[in-house]
């Protein structure tokens, strides 16, 4: 899809797979105008996917705001949340169903764009500008703390017993904090917003060789799904990535593109 806004072109695409080894798939992502969001669900009884929706639901309702704004996207995942709980309060059967959420939000600060980066759960944001990936959320799950902590390697958590093991969800009371990020627009940036289903099964610098010489949103996507499928597919997997350009007539060109460099967070 492609977004004029003054001077600049937004251009967003978006998959989600079931991937390999699951029967039924719990990701829901919104490739939205100014809003762009993964979340994947948990839960037994279905009860993951209707987390999730609920979750993309409440953020495609602040899609069309005019002025959008980071304390917008806060209360839309807040409403998500007693959503959630609400409906697991009346089907008992879904209780201990909830979601993590990544993404990202064109939102107005001060009269100027800026970006709004936000996760809750280890679904990841990646940002790519001057030819680096670099993370640009932290991961709520046991895994990253130990990383963070120097027991184990980025490698190691992919693999860890407890990498499925979440420390904060939507989905929970008392309602979790929602980390955000805000962040000037700069043209010629590129953001990745995925489940762990991409993470888990492909190391960042086969995310950064994938999508910094993609020519498009589209052939990202399509690139990041295919390799998680060939690494084993063991979850859903969901991507979406989002580019930002000056002119709204031009389209990267494939021989300008950055070669691959990755940078720690």
């Amino acid at each position: 899809m492609a977004f004029l806004g003054g001077l600049v072109r937004i251009s967003a695409a978006g998959r989600t797979d079931i991937g390999r080894r699951r029967a039924h798939n719990e990701d829901r992502i919104l490739v939205g105008k100014q809003t762009w969001v993964v979340a994947d669900g948990m839960g037994g009884h279905a009860a993951g996917e209707i987390a999730s929706e609920y979750v993309v639901t409440s953020l495609q309702a602040i899609d069309d705001f005019e002025d959008l704004r980071s304390s917008d996207v806060i209360d839309a995942v807040g409403a998500a949340n007693q959503r959630i709980l609400d409906h697991a309060l009346a089907w008992p059967e879904s209780a201990g169903m909830g979601t993590t959420v990544a993404g990202l939000a064109s939102v107005q600060v001060g009269g100027a764009a800026h970006w709004a980066i936000f996760n809750v759960g280890d679904s990841r944001v990646y940002r790519c500008q001057g030819g680096a990936l670099k993370r640009a959320t932290v991961d709520h799950s046991e895994t990253e703390e130990l990383v963070l902590a120097g027991k184990i390697t980025e490698a190691e958590a992919r693999r860890h017993e407890s990498r499925n093991v979440i420390t904060r969800s939507i989905g929970s009371q008392p309602p979790p904090q929602v980390d955000l990020w805000l962040l000037p627009q700069t043209p010629g940036e590129r953001f990745v917003v995925c489940s762990d289903g991409v993470t888990s099964e492909l190391p960042d610098e086969q995310i950064a060789e994938i999508v910094l010489p993609a020519p498009s949103p589209q052939a990202a996507v399509d690139g990041l799904i295919e390799a998680a499928l060939v690494a084993g597919g063991h979850d859903n997997i969901s991507a979406i990535v989002v580019d930002l350009w000056a002119d709204a007539d031009a389209e990267p060109d494939e021989a300008t593109l950055p070669r691959v460099r990755i940078e720690e967070v």
